[in-house]
């Protein structure tokens, strides 16, 4: 809270007579408040639509006047000979009426030393054009990871108290992991937060961190263009891609601790094959890393509206920025940033908007982009800086073939030691990851119908009848494979 008082007195001594603070903390607000006017010996008032205006602390009373209209709350302010404070709580849905803006106009003009100053506070603030160049900005400060620890050992002790001294079980990397996840929300938001995986065993465990990612979610109100995956993937879930997992393993420490490494790493761009584990891929890095994962959903942006479809882009970045440390998935990116004769440069203008979030941003996110149409991506997106890396993913080989086989079969608690892997790799020649899953899928369901158990004639029947993309597409297919094998760094 220091921070705050500190900034607020700036802002007072530099005259300014309107402030505005888009915040969700209202309470702390008011309590940064009360703190510097008793500290500067100043009257202050606070104003509700539902109980007017209310002075704090010493100074004259109002008069007995229903102050409940903003009109009659201003006219008081104006008539005011102090150097008081009015803090006006929720008035945003009054700007729209010309009477408001004009006395706020005429409060935040007024040069007199001894004028009072109005604060206005609410979660969103949109000042109409004659007011914006006269108002001054207040941001509340974030939580640090030691205030976030402070809350947590202090949610921990309350429980500990009404549960007759029991201690709250728990271990330094789980709770280094939760006041990592906590950042970006507010002191009362990590509060509840903190409280609720305290409360339902007593206990802050692993299994808690993705629960505790989807409430913050949740709390953060980022439906629509961004979702939460849930349930993200595991290294041992995706087979083959050994340089691309090597990768991410030296460069974990750097980008999960902050501070210990000055260049922190950015992203990456995964092309390849349809089917071949691109976003399994994207979804292990949020796994092994342990971070939330957020998917983009470049359909999701579009609006009729011009400069909507920007406009959602970047609050769809600025929410991810909230959610930092985090791992943000961008699937098949070139759908949304190619050029299209037909859409006015919208497309051209989500890409102007997308480079300058990747180039300035200070927050810790962590960009997988994945794409299947390598001649539809823009350069200035895939040069180094802007991402770290651009790996290919080829068809998998006869080895990985065997371990994409184990993991599906295994998946579906069949055992690995019934069949022929080899031979079923062999059979699987050209096919996809997913196409290699679907197989196993429809020999379960061939066997299932014929009250059979899987056997090696039920898969091979089943990769018999597929055909893969690698033949029906062989031309376009192989062009690609050259491509990526010629001009990017390879997974596997």
């Amino acid at each position: 809270m220091k921070n705050d008082i500190h900034d607020l007195g700036l802002l007072l001594d530099s005259r300014v007579k309107l402030i505005i603070t888009e915040s969700w903390e209202e309470q702390r607000l008011l309590e940064t408040m009360a703190a510097l006017a008793v500290k500067r010996a100043r009257t202050w008032f606070t104003w509700d639509h539902v109980e007017g205006l209310k002075r704090l602390g010493f100074g004259a009373e109002i008069d007995e006047i229903d102050t409940c209209d903003p009109e009659k709350a201003l006219q008081c302010a104006r008539k005011d000979q102090q150097q008081s404070i009015y803090v006006f709580c929720d008035l945003h849905p009054f700007l729209e009426n010309p009477k408001v803006v004009r006395l706020l106009k005429l409060l935040a003009m007024d040069t007199d030393q001894q004028a009072p100053t109005v604060l206005l506070v609410s979660h969103q603030l949109k000042l109409p054009p004659e007011l914006s160049r006269l108002a001054a900005r207040l941001e509340l400060s974030m939580p640090s990871d030691e205030e976030l620890s402070a809350i947590i050992r202090e949610e921990a002790a309350l429980w500990t108290e009404q549960n007759r001294g029991l201690k709250v079980r728990t271990d330094n990397r789980t709770l280094e992991q939760v006041v990592r996840n906590l950042r970006g929300t507010t002191h009362a938001e990590a509060r509840r937060l903190a409280r609720k995986l305290i409360a339902d065993d007593g206990a802050i465990t692993q299994e808690d961190v993705p629960e505790l990612n989807k409430a913050k979610f949740r709390l953060l109100d980022m439906q629509g263009v961004l979702s939460f995956e849930q349930n993200t993937a595991h290294f041992g879930d995706v087979a083959g891609l050994k340089h691309f997992k090597r990768w991410l393993m030296e460069r974990q420490a750097a980008f999960v601790s902050a501070g210990t490494i000055a260049d922190a790493p950015k992203g990456v761009m995964l092309v390849g094959v349809q089917g071949a584990g691109k976003s399994l891929a994207a979804k292990a890095v949020a796994g092994v890393w342990g971070l939330p994962l957020l998917r983009l959903d470049f359909a999701a942006l579009y609006n009729k509206y011009i400069g909507e479809t920007e406009k959602n882009l970047r609050e769809a970045l600025q929410m991810a920025d909230c959610m930092a440390p985090c791992v943000l998935w961008i699937d098949e990116i070139e759908k949304g940033v190619a050029p299209d004769g037909h859409d006015q440069g919208v497309s051209r203008r989500l890409l102007g908007t997308l480079l300058t979030w990747m180039s300035e941003r200070q927050s810790r996110v962590f960009l997988v982009a994945t794409a299947n149409d390598v001649s539809q991506l823009p350069p200035e997106l895939i040069r180094k800086g802007r991402l770290d890396e651009m790996f290919f993913i080829d068809l998998p080989d006869a080895g990985v073939r065997e371990d994409i086989l184990r993991i599906h079969l295994q998946k579906r608690d069949l055992q690995v030691d019934g069949f022929d892997l080899p031979a079923l790799a062999l059979a699987s020649e050209g096919f996809s990851g997913a196409e290699i899953e679907q197989a196993v899928v429809a020999a379960v369901y061939a066997a299932s119908a014929r009250q059979q158990s899987v056997t090696d004639a039920h898969l091979l029947a089943a990769m018999a009848q597929t055909s893969p993309l690698s033949v029906v597409m062989a031309e376009r297919l192989q062009s690609l494979r050259v491509w990526g094998q010629e001009r990017a760094v390879q997974a596997g």
